[in-house]
Formats: C-alpha cells, sequence, structure tokens
C-alpha cells in the first residue's frame, strides 16, 4: 500500500487531477467547490502550470475550450448555478470533438437554493447540459477515495472518445475528510494528433470548429458522434452491486446517498430483509442492464436520491415494467437517514412502518 493523506474532498480532486497531468485549470468560486479552486491557484503557479481565475462561470468554461484544442488537459469546477453558466461553452466543447473535465459539485435548487448537499442536477448532467444533440460521461463517486481514482479514468476516456467528461459529486463529498491514497503523477500523456500545436510545415492545419453552415454536413457529424457514444455505451458502463445476489428487493443509488444507502440495506439484512444495492457509478452510459436483470428477479425496487426524483425515471425505464419502482428523496439540502431509508425497505417489502 502506498502512503495514505487525510484530506477534504476538495482538495484531493485537486491533487488527483494534477497527478492525472492536468495543470491547468479554470474556474470562478462558488460554495461548496471553492476549495478546488484555491487548492489549484496555490500549487499550479508552482509546477509550470496555468491557473486563473476567470471574471465569469461562462468566460472559465470558454477557456477551457481553447486550452484543451491546443492539446493540453484542462479542467474546470463549479457547484450547480455555475455549471448552469458553463451549459453554452460545454456543448460548444462537445461540438468541437474536445476532451476536458469538468467537477460539479452539487448544492441544493433551483435558483441559488442553498449550499448543503443536494442530487438535483441529475437531469442536467444526463439529459441536458447544453444545447443540441450531444452527450458526456458522467461519474457518479461516493467516496473521496473514489473521487481520486475515477479522475484519472475521466481524463483517459475523455481523450479516447473526444468528448467532455462531468464528475458529479456533492456538497458533503466535497466537504468531508476521508483518507486517500494517490496514483503516481503521469509524465506522458496520449498523443493529439487533432490538436492546434501549428503544423511545423508537416501536416495540414488542423481546425476546431463547431460550427456547420451546411445542414448535410451538421447531420453526418452529429451522426458520426452519436455512433461513438454507442461505443461508449457498450464498453464504458461501471456499476456497484452490493447483496444483489439473493435479493429480493433493490435499492438504487448513486453518489454520496448510496453510502446511506448500503448502511440501511446492511440493517435491514439483520432484520431478515433480504435486500440488495445497484450503485451506479457511471450515469452516462447509465447501467440499464444491471437494472433490467435485477427487476426481473427481484419482488421489488426502491430508488433514493438526494432530490425530488431524477434519476428513478432511468431506473424505472431499465426496469421495462418487470417489478415496480418506488421512490424516496429528500431534498433542499437535506440528507436522507439510514433510519428513513430503512423505513422505505420495510415499506417495500410489506411490514409496518
Amino acid at each position: 500500500m502506498g502512503q495514505k493523506f487525510l484530506m477534504k474532498g476538495n482538495e484531493a480532486i485537486a491533487e488527483a487531477a494534477i497527478r492525472n497531468g492536468c495543470i491547468h485549470f479554470f474556474g470562478y468560486p462558488i460554495t461548496p467547490q471553492t476549495e478546488v479552486s484555491a487548492y489549484m491557484s496555490k500549487v499550479l503557479p508552482k509546477i509550470g502550470g496555468t491557473f486563473l481565475q476567470a471574471e465569469s462561470e461562462i468566460a472559465a468554461i470558454n477557456m477551457v475550450l481553447g486550452a484543451s484544442s491546443c492539446g493540453v488537459r484542462a479542467m474546470t469546477s463549479s457547484s450547480s448555478p455555475g455549471i448552469s453558466l458553463k451549459s453554452e461553452g460545454v456543448s460548444y466543447i462537445a461540438g468541437s470533438d474536445l476532451p476536458c473535465v469538468i467537477l460539479n459539485v452539487m448544492r441544493g435548487g433551483p435558483g441559488l437554493g442553498g449550499i448543503q448537499p443536494s442530487q438535483s442536477d441529475y437531469w442536467q448532467a444526463t439529459k441536458a447540459l447544453g444545447h443540441g444533440d450531444f452527450q458526456l460521461l458522467v461519474f457518479a463517486p461516493a467516496t473521496v477515495q473514489e473521487i481520486v481514482d475515477l479522475m484519472g479514468t475521466a481524463f483517459d476516456l475523455a481523450e479516447k472518445y473526444r468528448m467532455p467528461a462531468l464528475i458529479l459529486a456533492d456538497g458533503m463529498l466535497g466537504q468531508m475528510m476521508e483518507p486517500v491514497e494517490f496514483p503516481e503523477k503521469k509524465t506522458e500523456l496520449p498523443a493529439r494528433p487533432w490538436a492546434t500545436t501549428g503544423t511545423q510545415e508537416k501536416r495540414r492545419p488542423n481546425i476546431i470548429n463547431s460550427l456547420y453552415l451546411k445542414p448535410d454536413e451538421l447531420e453526418r457529424t452529429v451522426i458520426e458522434r452519436f455512433e461513438r457514444y454507442q461505443q461508449v455505451k457498450a464498453n464504458e458502463v461501471r456499476v456497484e452491486e452490493y447483496l444483489t445476489e439473493d435479493a429480493e428487493y433493490v435499492v438504487a443509488a448513486y453518489g454520496a446517498t448510496a453510502r446511506v444507502v448500503r448502511s440501511a440495506v446492511e440493517s435491514a439484512r439483520a432484520e431478515g430483509i433480504k435486500v440488495g444495492l445497484i450503485r451506479p457509478i457511471t450515469l452516462w452510459p447509465f447501467p440499464e442492464k444491471a437494472i433490467s436483470d435485477a427487476a426481473k428477479r427481484v419482488k421489488g425496487m426502491l430508488t433514493v436520491e438526494m432530490s425530488m426524483g431524477q434519476m428513478v425515471e432511468d431506473v424505472r425505464l431499465a426496469a421495462n415494467g418487470a417489478c415496480s419502482v418506488s421512490f424516496f428523496g429528500r431534498t433542499g439540502g437535506v440528507v436522507p437517514t439510514p433510519a428513513e431509508v430503512l423505513r422505505e425497505i420495510k415499506k417495500l417489502a410489506g411490514g409496518a412502518e
């Protein structure tokens, strides 16, 4: 085992990005993710990197577009309202077939909402983070260590498929402290023959662009991009199953909420209720098969979220009527308790409330 460090989630995120070759960061402060920017501002100037606090979230995401087009690993981070402001730039990045990593440390909404943990940005992340036909990789870590581990995966897959990757955390993960182990620093990164690095008179100039004025050309480009997305769906789904082998009931949850659910599942098992947990690690591509397979063999499913119910729609689509899917959520920054989830599991199993 390597050396472990006790670190706040936001600072661990920044360190993990740096160790994975990202030394170009553009952001704007907003609670509860500001420590990411603060950490980058201290470290990057010392190692020859670029830290820039932009004048706005809109400026920051367009700086990421410019840096990525030059072939470097670039990242930005924000919290829910700031991600909304970045949405136009994210669409431009997707339309330009550029890789980058975006971090959303979710807070309660809508509007300014509050600064406590939330998961009410699921729809935004998986369905509509910007205009037009496009997707982005969406990772949902459940621990600080998993955020660290997924950072390299996010950069690598963003570059492999030339698309943005989003790490969808929340205020709880960003602010909690846990022991983490970091990977060795990457010294070599994959070649980027598409980047605008100058031709040295050895090749034709590369052009980074998302504007196509001829409808046929734009349609062809979008279709080709979605063919690449099919490869992502076939190869990059990540999901954890816990105590599902003999389960009669299954709870679906992601991120920090899955930690609460795991505790409730263990309590239910201790009381003789055969229940398991399915935790999507990628929200896009969504683990449809794991949900579908489970729905065919269990009596019922429950989805638990820190929202009014968003992922539950994807769970119901994947279950496709094979079993009932109920929902329990807390919102506005309220974190569900293990006791509350246990009560819902008992209701699902036909027991007393």
